[in-house]
């Protein structure tokens, strides 16, 4: 987003780094500390900046979606991420969430290795498509379009859904 948006200058705060971008009246905010805990470097900064939860959008890779599948929601659980669950426990589920498909390692199932490790060739082929959906979604968020932010991220999964199932002939 940051390279999309032509933004620079990262500042540091606490465990955080943020890019402002005043345009949009968004931040970027990358907490520093193990994704485990990034709730208290996120709530640091909503706290200083005086954002409240429902103008909060968190990002994530998720292992148990299929890589490149999409899950855009207002609030709810954390679904079994730690990340989020960090966040909930200083926000509460009162924060919209966007979940990036990363699947599971296929060979040997190592969780670790596979969410910090490199994406395949094919994959990295695939990511423009999918980055440039997520930006356009977050857009619409951001512009205060739910409902558009909603049907251009989730409405995307149903059609790749219908492509990949067998017709009946």
């Amino acid at each position: 987003m940051a390279r999309r948006w032509h933004l620079e200058g990262w500042t540091k705060r606490r465990d955080a780094r943020i890019l402002l971008d005043r345009s949009r009246q968004a931040a970027i905010v990358e907490p520093l500390a193990f994704m485990n805990l990034s709730g208290p470097p996120t709530l640091g900064v909503a706290t200083f900046y005086k954002v409240p939860p429902p103008r909060i959008l968190v990002i994530v890779d998720d292992l148990d979606l299929p890589f490149a599948r999409l899950r855009l929601r207002m609030d709810g659980s954390s679904g079994g991420h730690n990340g989020l669950k960090s966040l909930i426990d200083v926000f509460g589920t009162g924060f919209a969430r966007l979940r990036i498909g990363i699947g599971r390692d296929r060979e040997n199932g190592e969780a670790i290795r596979h969410v910090l490790g490199a994406f395949s060739a094919e994959e990295t082929d695939a990511l423009p498509p999918i980055v440039d959906r997520c930006i356009e979604g977050i857009e619409l968020w951001l512009r205060g379009d739910v409902q558009g932010a909603l049907n251009r991220i989730n409405a995307s999964n149903a059609k790749r859904n219908e492509a990949e199932e067998p017709k009946d002939d």
